[in-house]
């Protein structure tokens, strides 16, 4: 024996693609318990393909996905969904459905024909709606929230789910950015309270700041994997999203920033400020 752990998640030779060339290629990666792990990356790189394989969503083309050291594909959905929670990208809500009983979706992997509801499955969507936000909103459709909303919905229902490994594609979508950091900062309190998080996230500050470790993806491969202020180095956001740019510790939390140089001015005319073509009469 080693004393190795085993992963709460780990790719193996993982090949995934939608039925033309692959989109991810031969990849291997693990996620140990108590990491949070943000997915970095250009647009089409592979990053929310691999997540959703992780989530036993997307079948492998080849490889495997385990799940505690088991092919997460030979494990009943139920069981899968008591220990992770995918929240996917741009979900869709059933017509009609309220906050409440979208959020109340989430305990289903807990029921069983012995074991239906409970006061245990109101707590846990009492405390999920609270933490989103959205007690006020409970009886309100789905359909009538604006865009932050619904996202909060679906990120209360992620959380009633309650598994100890969450799994988020570009949660802070259509938030502005003050709820944007509202929601990482209640995703950073589960994971110091020991949930094991996995997210796909554009924002390079956003990453940096929670992650406690950052896997870089560029053209369906892993480029980087480590602490944040190993992987955003200059030279490789240069490389990977082909943006000059400089790289400086954050002035509060001293986790790497992004700063991107001017963009190249198109040679042309350019008329001054002040000029007389701005005046009318």
């Amino acid at each position: 024996m080693n004393g190795e752990t085993t992963p709460v998640l780990a790719a193996r030779s993982l090949t995934l693609g939608y039925g033309g060339d692959p989109v991810v290629s031969d990849l291997d990666m693990k996620v140990d318990e108590g990491e949070f792990v943000v997915i970095v990356g250009p647009n089409g790189c592979g990053k929310s393909t691999l997540l959703k394989a992780l989530g036993r969503v997307n079948r492998p083309v080849r490889g495997k996905v385990l799940l505690h050291g088991e092919d997460v594909r030979s494990q009943r959905a139920k069981a899968v969904a008591r220990k992770l929670a995918l929240l996917p990208q741009s979900p869709l809500a059933p017509e009609g459905i309220t906050v409440r009983a979208l959020a109340a979706r989430g305990r289903f992997p807990h029921h069983t024909l012995l074991r239906q509801w409970s006061p245990e499955d109101e707590v846990a969507i009492s405390g999920a709606l609270e933490l989103t936000g959205l007690t006020d909103l409970a009886e309100t459709q789905v359909g009538s929230l604006s865009g932050g909303q619904r996202q909060r919905a679906w990120v209360s229902m992620v959380l009633t789910q309650d598994s100890p490994t969450l799994l988020l594609d570009e949660p802070t979508t259509f938030l502005d950015i003050a709820h944007q950091y509202d929601l990482l900062e209640l995703f950073a309190e589960l994971h110091r309270q020991g949930r094991t998080v996995v997210a796909v996230l554009h924002d390079l500050a956003q990453a940096a700041r929670f992650a406690t470790r950052l896997v870089m993806m560029r053209d369906g491969e892993i480029v980087a994997d480590g602490p944040p202020a190993e992987v955003v180095t200059a030279d490789r956001v240069r490389t990977v999203f082909g943006l000059d740019c400089d790289v400086m510790p954050d002035p509060r939390t001293r986790t790497p920033l992004v700063i991107p140089h001017e963009r190249a001015v198109p040679d042309g005319p350019r008329e001054p400020q002040g000029s007389d073509h701005a005046r009318v009469g």
